[in-house]
């Protein structure tokens, strides 16, 4: 690359103001509480995910407006300002959690399990097709999911061995990614794994297992490159 491309390049990338992780939170209308509420004593659980259905995959305002109100009442708890995008897919919706100003993006879905823990916190930003193996799963306040991003929360033993392995038991193993953290479009977390807060995963990258804060990792399997927090010529900690 010559130095003029190289001038150009430099000049056409910008620096924007960050939008849905610093706005601030408005409660939603009483009344749209009122309605998901009455909604959730009149309403069988099949009967809301049928209506659900019927408001799935809009994109009008109306079409938001009753895919927040049906989780809400589908829901364990929803916080204000939920936004689901069109075509996602909710399994055992009634084990999930999702605190204030969530955004779920388009054609995501969230495998839960009858018996199992979802839990997603303030201002976490799901991207389009992600998937989530939601059976035993924590992201805590202000995580950024890319699109395409998976979660794998269980795997099958294979044993007994004469067994096709699908048949085999599952073992379901907790997954929690911190406070903060940042996973990179197409990456996948398997379980048991256990991102620090305010890591940053890689796009494409496959954690098998404990990444620690502040670390910035990548590959397959997913290896620590550096940390967030520390000197890029001396090591040592900012701040310390």
């Amino acid at each position: 690359m010559s130095n003029s491309q190289g001038l150009e390049n430099a000049a056409a990338v910008r620096k924007v103001g960050a939008v849905f992780g610093a706005k601030a939170t408005r409660p939603d209308p009483e009344w749209e509480r009122g309605l998901a509420q009455h909604l959730r004593e009149s309403q069988s659980r099949e009967e809301l995910m049928t209506l659900y259905g019927q408001f799935r995959s809009g994109e009008g305002s109306f079409d938001y407006l009753m895919r927040r109100v049906l989780l809400r009442a589908l829901c364990k708890s929803a916080g204000n300002e939920l936004q689901v995008g069109p075509n996602v897919v909710l399994k055992h919706p009634e084990t999930m959690e999702f605190g204030d100003s969530v955004f779920i993006g388009a054609q995501a879905m969230i495998q839960g399990r009858f018996d199992g823990t979802c839990r997603i916190g303030n201002h976490v930003w799901i991207g389009p097709q992600a998937y989530f193996d939601a059976r035993n799963l924590v992201l805590e306040d202000y995580v950024g999911w890319g699109p395409g991003a998976k979660v794998l929360g269980s795997a099958h033993t294979g044993e007994p061995i004469d067994q096709p392995i699908i048949a085999t038991p599952l073992t379901i193993e907790p997954v929690v990614i911190g406070f903060g953290a940042d996973i990179g479009t197409n990456a996948t977390i398997l379980p048991g794994a256990h991102v620090g807060a305010n890591a940053i995963i890689g796009a494409g990258a496959v954690v098998t297992g404990d990444i620690p804060e502040y670390a910035v990792a990548a590959g397959v399997p997913a290896k620590v490159l550096r940390f967030r927090n520390q000197s890029k010529h001396s090591g040592k900690e900012i701040g310390k």
